[in-house]
């Protein structure tokens, strides 16, 4: 494990601890933040690499006695909590998932130093959880930050609370990003659309193949947004430098509304391949890549890609449940603008920086 306290930086003015470094979320934030001079430490609980003069811990913060011990005297000014663990039922999400924000907080309360706090969490806040997901009550779109709670237990709600309480005790300020679905790179990351598309299409390709959209006509008809990954990073370091965000809870998208049925047939473009829209009902990408490991590692042998392992960088039950929705899923991010945030993306432009990164990095075959 690398010693987060070593180096001649340590006692910069900033030094952010970001909670799920090498997710998504997480490698976008340590890359702006090192960008922008701070004294990173990154925490994940798989081996990996971090853009140097990065430092990772590896941890399982699913351990109380294991976080405690990885991050006693990390010196953290700023936390950033990108990561979280599924399990079967949501009452094991909320255990698992409030315990992790509470050790980590635990164990930096001895340094002193923590000023901010920044939670990301997302639209299950006001979709429901797994196991009620877009189903029963569900709020009307645009989604509003001052919509009140669901009815239904939810572990981004036990999230929130053991924020808050810890800073009411702690003293520090606070921030909650509520993501759409992010578009960025991250192998080995449970729900990642913009890789799965591409594996998806990739495939479709070599086997000639049309490129078939898996979801719902109402995803297919309707207006959506989507969420980058710099963006988000952006918004989280604003929430947790500007003192007019401190202390409120945020939605965060592209500032672009979108639909499928004009997305998809320009990701078809891009991979070279036929895209065929939604035509009775869903046609799940779990249906349709049930022999995808095989095809990839196929495909990954032609083109000596670095990942032969299709789980490594295609999460269909994610994509699936996204674009199977049969509810319209857009966010109002008027609080932000209001604040003075101003950052903007175009969503067909970050799946187009996506597309580019993974064919950089060698995981997806060239065009």
């Amino acid at each position: 494990m690398t010693d987060p306290s070593a180096g001649p930086d340590r006692n910069t003015a900033r030094h952010a601890l970001v909670i799920g470094a090498t997710g998504i979320a997480g490698g976008a934030l340590v890359r702006r933040l090192l960008d922008e001079g701070w004294q990173v430490t990154g925490v994940s609980r798989r081996p990996g690499r971090l853009p140097e003069p990065a430092a990772l811990v590896n941890v399982d913060l699913t351990s109380t006695a294991d976080t405690h011990e990885a991050l006693a005297g990390v010196p953290a000014t700023h936390v950033f909590v990108t990561a979280w663990v599924r399990r079967e039922t949501e009452d094991e999400n909320i255990a698992v998932n409030r315990a992790i924000v509470r050790d980590v907080l635990e164990a930096l309360r001895p340094s002193e130093t923590v000023q901010h706090v920044a939670l990301m969490t997302g639209l299950k806040h006001y979709l429901g959880p797994f196991e009620a997901y877009g189903q029963g009550e569900v709020r009307d779109t645009p989604f509003h930050e001052d919509e009140e709670r669901l009815p239904y237990p939810n572990f981004y709600y036990a999230q929130e609370d053991e924020l808050w309480a810890a800073a009411e005790r702690d003293g520090f300020t606070w921030s909650v990003h509520r993501a759409h679905t992010v578009i960025g790179t991250a192998v080995g990351n449970a729900m990642n659309m913009a890789q799965t598309l591409a594996v998806q299409a990739s495939i479709c390709r070599e086997l000639d193949r049309p490129f078939v959209f898996p979801g719902s006509r109402t995803q297919w008809d309707g207006l959506t947004d989507m969420t980058d990954a710099e963006l988000l990073a952006e918004h989280m370091i604003w929430a947790s430098t500007e003192e007019v965000a401190a202390n409120e809870s945020y939605n965060i998208a592209n500032g672009d509304v979108f639909r499928w049925r004009w997305m998809w047939p320009r990701i078809a473009e891009h991979f070279g391949v036929t895209p065929e829209g939604f035509a009775d009902e869903p046609r799940p990408l779990e249906q349709q890549m049930v022999d995808a490991a095989e095809e990839w590692r196929t495909v990954a042998a032609r083109y000596s890609l670095k990942v032969d392992d299709v789980d490594q960088l295609a999460s269909w039950w994610h994509t699936d449940g996204d674009l199977g929705r049969d509810v319209e899923c857009l966010t109002d991010m008027r609080r932000s603008r209001v604040r003075g945030f101003t950052g903007y993306r175009s969503t067909i432009d970050s799946f187009e920086r996506v597309f580019g990164e993974l064919r950089a990095q060698s995981l997806v075959p060239p065009r």
